[in-house]
């Protein structure tokens, strides 16, 4: 007989970023999910969100996806698509993709467990490593912050980086791409990111400047959502358009790129739903020779990128993974060295966050002295 989900528990851990990602981001948020199933297994996930929603997600963990889970069969592609069909009342993608997220993760860890592997061992590896490009937070950084910031991805030997983009006046932005590309040379990677700050306009405008600069790839430089606009840009652009951190569905993946729309896809492992549908994802992008570059979050995208038939590129945003924020309790499941991730074979996802606290919410310092709150279910 196969093993039955028996429950599902939450808690909530919010950590200072080690370098602010501006006034609107100073903390990511994680919730931790524990998942137990009849033959006495357990498995371990999480979702995560850096500014909006951590106490809905938990909320839509806790009182509609556990009541809901408990009693299915503990297979992780069963349980994803009967959970997504149940909560597509309350949107198709956004907080439910995150919160189910929760729950596919842990269902993975669970079968990788028991099979003793690493979920990397247990999809099957297929690249030794992969490689690493130092990205940053960075448009509030002053232009000597910016500089200091790409000569430490030099120094680290990162072989690709990336920068935001946005300043009000178009000539700032120049300035800014101009300063790093000098830094880092004519053969490094550089592309940078717009974080949905333009208009259509504007994007060509920029376009014309920024484009001198040999751009690897322009990143959201629109509303995620606004298919059309970004259909023109890719007809006319000469820089490759990247996109996806906010695009939560397999079926708006598919619009996008079956109108020809983007270049490269950026799927975020939490905010689609966890691993399931990140597969499911990639192969629609394979199928159609569109480039994948997972979006943030290395100790898990990185893991996911090594059982990958082509190689991929992790982003590493710098000093913002589990690890060095302090809420990891054991070693990290990945190790980047000279701007290449592999894996160190943890079982499961390897993720061993820091314990619950005796009362319902607590602050406790981690080992670098940062506070972290918590909160149990």
């Amino acid at each position: 007989m196969p093993a039955r989900i028996t429950g599902l528990s939450t808690r909530l851990i919010t950590v200072p970023l080690l370098r602010s990602w501006g006034s609107e981001a100073p903390e990511n948020h994680v919730i931790v999910t524990e998942l137990t199933t009849d033959d006495g297994g357990t498995g371990h996930g999480f979702s995560w969100t850096p500014t909006i929603g951590p106490q809905a997600v938990k909320a839509l963990l806790d009182n509609d996806i556990a009541p809901f889970i408990v009693g299915l069969e503990a297979n992780a592609e069963i349980v994803w698509d009967q959970l997504w069909k149940r909560l597509h009342e309350a949107g198709g993608g956004g907080l439910t993709t995150i919160a189910m997220a929760g729950v596919d993760l842990a269902l993975w860890d669970l079968q990788a467990r028991k099979a003793g592997s690493s979920i990397t061992g247990l999809l099957g590896q297929r690249q030794e490593s992969v490689q690493v490009y130092g990205s940053g937070v960075n448009l509030h950084y002053s232009l000597e912050q910016l500089v200091e910031q790409a000569q430490r991805w030099v120094a680290a030997g990162h072989n690709a980086v990336k920068i935001k983009v946005g300043k009000p006046e178009l000539r700032e932005d120049a300035e800014r791409v101009a300063a790093v590309r000098q830094v880092i040379g004519p053969d490094r990677l550089l592309m940078i990111d717009a974080n949905q700050r333009w208009d259509l306009a504007h994007t060509f405008r920029a376009l014309d400047v920024l484009g001198e600069f040999g751009l690897e790839w322009l990143e959201e430089p629109l509303r995620a959502d606004d298919l059309w606009a970004y259909r023109r840009l890719r007809k006319h652009s000469p820089v490759p358009i990247a996109l996806g951190e906010n695009v939560h569905t397999i079926y708006r993946f598919r619009d996008f790129i079956e109108a020809e729309a983007v270049d490269i896809i950026q799927p975020n492992i939490v905010r689609v739903g966890g691993i399931t549908p990140f597969r499911r994802i990639v192969e629609l992008a394979r199928a159609n020779s569109i480039r994948v570059a997972p979006h943030l979050l290395p100790e898990l995208s990185g893991q996911l990128a090594l059982t990958l038939a082509e190689a991929v590129s992790v982003e590493d945003v710098e000093d913002a993974c589990f690890e060095k924020l302090g809420i990891l309790a054991e070693p990290s499941p990945v190790r980047i060295r000279n701007s290449r991730l592999s894996s160190t074979g943890r079982p499961g996802l390897g993720f061993e966050f820091a314990g619950k606290q005796p009362g319902p919410e607590t602050a406790v310092p981690d080992s670098k002295g940062n506070r972290i709150e918590y909160s149990n279910s």
